[in-house]
């Protein structure tokens, strides 16, 4: 049984759409979640549908849901504010101390985090490495294990089946509640869904597109 588990990605709805689900499994046996989150989405395209946010109010909106979303998931938030789009020119050294200083206050048992150079967007490759690093400095004896998301198209080709294949439609309602909680972002990517699987059913296309939770499990040998 996990003692805490810490997610780190850089936008609010990473956690929901990526994690949401195995996070809840978590909540409901009791263990401690938090979410770091790298950053507010400020530069995010979507302004919801129709639409009620622009550039100017996106930053304060997308902050409020990141909140809502963390209150329906019961998890402790840390905004790391860092700015969106931008991760990737920190300087990797000082957001892993960064990280590593959080995961040494907390001492969780297991880390979430985005696959590095597999997970699409530069944002989330640069957190992803950053987090992994932090727990690599970290004393190997207080090493948390660390489970990263891979989402990129051809990642199972190219790093093999995933270590954890987590099935989270047992909870898919709650995953639902928790994605749609990021209004300016989901209607857009639950769109997206929908016409990959040419249905008129959101629900039904977010399931088959978000009913597994995969991750890798981080192997730290050198």
């Amino acid at each position: 049984m996990e003692k805490h588990v810490v997610v780190i990605y850089p936008h609010p709805d990473d956690e929901s759409f990526g994690a949401s689900g195995t996070i809840a499994q978590y909540r409901k046996q009791g263990i401690p979640v938090t979410y770091l989150c790298g950053t507010l989405g400020e530069m995010g395209r979507n302004m919801g549908s129709p639409l009620f946010a622009n550039r100017e109010t996106l930053p304060d909106i997308r902050k409020e849901e990141l909140i809502n979303a963390c209150a329906k998931l019961d998890v402790e938030l840390r905004m790391l504010g860092y700015r969106d789009k931008t991760i990737e020119f920190e300087d990797r050294d000082e957001v892993s101390e960064h990280l590593k200083g959080i995961l040494e206050e907390i001492q969780p048992s297991l880390v979430l985090t985005h696959y590095p150079e597999y997970a699409v967007h530069p944002d989330h490759n640069a957190m992803g490495a950053a987090a992994i690093e932090a727990v690599r400095l970290m004393d190997p004896e207080n090493r948390p294990k660390v489970w990263a998301q891979a989402i990129s198209n051809g990642h199972v080709k190219e790093l093999g089946k995933p270590d954890i294949s987590n099935d989270v439609t047992p909870v898919f309602d709650h995953k639902m509640d928790v994605i749609l909680a990021h209004k300016s972002q989901a209607s857009g990517i639950l769109g997206q869904f929908q016409e990959n699987w040419a249905t008129e059913d959101m629900k039904e296309a977010a399931k088959k597109q978000l009913g597994k939770e995969q991750f890798y499990i981080w192997d730290f040998r050198e």
